[in-house]
């Protein structure tokens, strides 16, 4: 894999569009934004991290002015543009061209499905750490994995090129055979504590408290048992841990789903609290908490 679209300049978009143009990948950024997308063609992406600041020219475009052929399609959108994101790239499929999701929530990759062929959709997860300063500036501090794998059997392949293209670009990434747990324990993560902050106001560190720790606990405890019910074994403790973590020390961290509220954007509640609501009624688990979450974060969703 060399040449590399990625849907989304974002804070993760232009950290990976960084990592993968600096070690040698022909990257293509794709966004809605003119004014961001002549900027970054202008500026390239200025990089800060563990090793320093540099500056790395970089491709950006509307997704209609990308020309074939690409190996991989990267989708960075927040959610509920996945299925528009995709379909914009729909002039690029070919076959042994793959689309990744690393996004938040459930449903991107079936999402991708209904434009790429099932065997060439990757999904995985990310903790990489991304901060957008400006619209060419990210900043990444401290150390982030990737965990990714193939939507179907037939595209194990692609996932494990997709491996060896980010570890040439320095990202610890690694092949999983059971990515649909990893993306499922990371919606727990989400859901246990973006809504709750979405609705309070509060960061990481407010919602440190009993009742904090009894609601964040008691989703975990309710996606768990929803996936359990699909046959996904999540590893709650792991969760929990992971949970009490960014409680103490994430203290002043704003959750991104509160971020968009507070901005009048659209939240990701569907792709996360609201999917496993769904899932968990159509498989008659009862959600009350997680349920109620998604209620409430809604009620100030824009029309």
């Amino acid at each position: 894999m060399r040449e590399v679209v990625i849907i989304g300049a974002g804070a993760m978009g232009c950290l990976f569009a960084g990592r993968l143009a600096e070690a040698g990948a022909a990257v293509t950024l794709v966004d809605l934004d003119r004014p961001r997308l002549e900027a970054l063609a202008r500026d390239g992406i200025t990089l800060v991290d563990d090793k320093g600041e540099r500056r790395i020219p970089i491709r950006a475009r509307l997704a209609g002015d990308v020309d074939g052929p690409v190996d991989l399609v990267l989708l960075f959108t927040k959610a509920m543009h996945s299925r528009s994101a995709i379909a914009s790239a729909a002039h690029l499929v070919r076959p042994g061209t793959y689309a990744l999701t690393l996004q938040n929530g459930l449903g991107n990759a079936e999402i991708i499905a209904e434009t790429f062929p099932a065997g060439q959709v990757l999904l995985g997860v990310t903790d990489l750490p991304a901060d957008l300063e400006t619209a060419t500036r990210v900043s990444s501090h401290g150390h982030g994995t990737v965990r990714l794998g193939s939507y179907r059997p037939d595209g194990e392949a692609g996932a494990l090129t997709a491996v060896e293209l980010l570890g040439r670009a320095g990202i610890d990434a690694k092949y999983d055979r059971a990515i649909e747990v990893g993306v499922w324990e990371k919606v727990a993560f989400n859901a246990a504590l973006n809504a709750m902050a979405t609705v309070t106001g509060l960061t990481v560190g407010g919602m440190d408290t009993p009742a904090g720790r009894r609601i964040a606990f008691a989703i975990a405890r309710e996606v768990a048992a929803t996936a359990a019910a699909k046959g996904l074994m999540l590893d709650l403790s792991s969760i929990e841990g992971k949970i009490d973590f960014a409680l103490t020390h994430h203290r002043q961290h704003k959750a991104s789903m509160l971020q968009d509220r507070l901005a009048g954007r659209r939240t990701e509640i569907e792709a996360i609290n609201g999917a496993v609501a769904r899932e968990a009624q159509s498989l008659g688990v009862a959600v009350p908490v997680t349920a109620t979450l998604a209620d409430l974060v809604r009620l100030n969703e824009p029309v």
